[in-house]
C-alpha cells in the first residue's frame, strides 16, 4: 500500500503561532491541494495526523476543530483529493500523553487503524517533532520549508538523510517522478 502521512499546519495549511482556531483562520499553502489530489490520482492513501494543543488550552474547540476539518475536505475536493483520516492529539505538550509528536502513538494508531506497517510509508512534516516520531515509528519522513520547517534549516537541525522540500508540491512532483 501506498500512504502518505502529512502534518497538517506548516504542510497543507498556512500556520500561526497561536494556532489555527477556526475554518476562518484556515489557508491552504499554495499548491498544497492539488499536491493531495495528485497523490490520490496516484493510488496514494493520504492521511494526516496533527498536534492541537488548542483544545486541551481551551483556546478552540472540538466543534471548531471539526469546522476547520470540514473545510478542509471541501477546498480538497475541488482539486479531487482526499485524506482518509485525520489523527490528532488534543493534548498540551506538559499532558506527557504517549499521541503528541514527537512520540510515535499517532503513527501507530494510523498502522493499527488501516492496518498496514509504517516502514514504506511516508511522513511529510514541517517540525522536527514529525521526523521525531517519525523515526520512532520506523516511518520515512521528509521535509519541507513551509511553516517551521525553513527556520530548522537554517538552524542546521535537520538530520543529514532527511531529504528537504521547498514544499508539499514539490514533494510530491519528486515522488511521482521518481
Amino acid at each position: 500500500m501506498k500512504l502518505i502521512i502529512l502534518d497538517r499546519d506548516g504542510v497543507i495549511n498556512q500556520d500561526f503561532d497561536d494556532y489555527i482556531k477556526s475554518e476562518a483562520e484556515w489557508e491552504a499553502i499554495p499548491g498544497s491541494l492539488e499536491a493531495i489530489g495528485k497523490l490520490c490520482h496516484y493510488g496514494y492513501r493520504v492521511v494526516v495526523v496533527t498536534n492541537q494543543a488548542g483544545l486541551s488550552r481551551g483556546v478552540m474547540t472540538i466543534e471548531d476543530l471539526i469546522g476547520i476539518h470540514q473545510k478542509m475536505h471541501a477546498e480538497l475536493a475541488k482539486h479531487r483529493g482526499t485524506i482518509e483520516a485525520i489523527f490528532f492529539c488534543p493534548h498540551a505538550p506538559d499532558e506527557d500523553c504517549e499521541c503528541r509528536k514527537p512520540k510515535p502513538g499517532l503513527l501507530r494508531e494510523v498502522s493499527n487503524r488501516l492496518r498496514t506497517p509504517l516502514d514504506s510509508a511516508i511522513l511529510v512534516g514541517d517540525k522536527l517533532s514529525d521526523l521525531e516520531a517519525a523515526a520512532a515509528a520506523n516511518c520515512k519522513s521528509v521535509l519541507v520549508k513551509t511553516g517551521y520547517g525553513r527556520r530548522h534549516v537554517e538552524a542546521g537541525e535537520i538530520p543529514g538523510h532527511v531529504p528537504v522540500y521547498a514544499n508539499l508540491s514539490e514533494f510530491v512532483d519528486a515522488l511521482l517522478t521518481d
